[in-house]
């Protein structure tokens, strides 16, 4: 299972329902913020564990809280609000309301329910990394890696047909880049950055982290 069958497959449709139900969004809404956030979120795990002390922690809490269960079990997803919260903290540190007014801005999701679905959609990315990772038998040194690879074979990212790219042009529009209305496209567009050109600053750091999703 790559990221893009997590996200329209059963445990992807599983919490835009609760989202829908909950939050009175549009499933097909909740859809397109979780694929463009999901990736996101990975990202920028990538890019803290490039720091040793990062990858031996995020290591630990893998091991330790995210074996995968969750995707076969969303019921606990509420109930896990807090940790979500908590996890999207540490992930995106003082650029965490920057990312989800952005994010809000290009969904149309209002700020008050942005980040209360992020915070559902945290717990399963990272019960996925989890499952990767036991898969894989991957420890702290390779996590940078196995992080890559994830964001490397997401699916709308070279621009191919995909179900999340047709989700997302459908809700977001197509303007959202000359290119078509890939997910690689539609990051960069998100956040300031542009996807092929990683060297670009527009966007206040966050763009620069975009830039580096699919490429580097």
């Amino acid at each position: 299972m790559n990221l893009s069958d997590l996200l329209t497959g059963n445990t992807g449709n599983d919490v835009a329902q609760k989202a829908e139900q909950k939050f009175g969004i549009s499933k097909n809404q909740v859809i397109a913020l979780m694929a463009v956030a999901a990736p996101l979120i990975i990202s920028y795990l990538k890019n803290k564990s490039q720091d040793a002390n990062e990858a031996e922690a995020l290591n630990k809490t893998l091991d330790k809280h995210h074996n995968g269960n969750i995707l076969d079990d969303t019921s606990e997803l509420e109930n896990r609000q807090e940790e979500g919260n908590s996890i999207l903290s540490h992930i995106f540190g003082n650029q965490k309301n920057t990312v989800e007014n952005k994010l809000a801005d290009t969904t149309g999701i209002s700020m008050d329910k942005i980040g209360p679905i992020l915070a559902m959609l945290a717990p399963v990315i990272m019960g996925f990394i989890g499952k990767q990772k036991q898969q894989n038998n991957v420890q702290a040194g390779g996590m940078g890696d196995l992080l890559g690879g994830i964001l490397g074979n997401f699916g709308g990212a070279s621009g191919g047909s995909n179900p999340l790219s047709d989700i997302l042009g459908g809700v977001l529009g197509g303007n959202k880049g000359e290119s078509g209305n890939s997910i690689g496209d539609i990051l960069g567009n998100i956040l300031g950055g542009d996807s092929k050109d990683p060297n670009k600053k527009e966007g206040g750091g966050i763009g620069d982290v975009l830039g580096g999703i699919f490429g580097k």
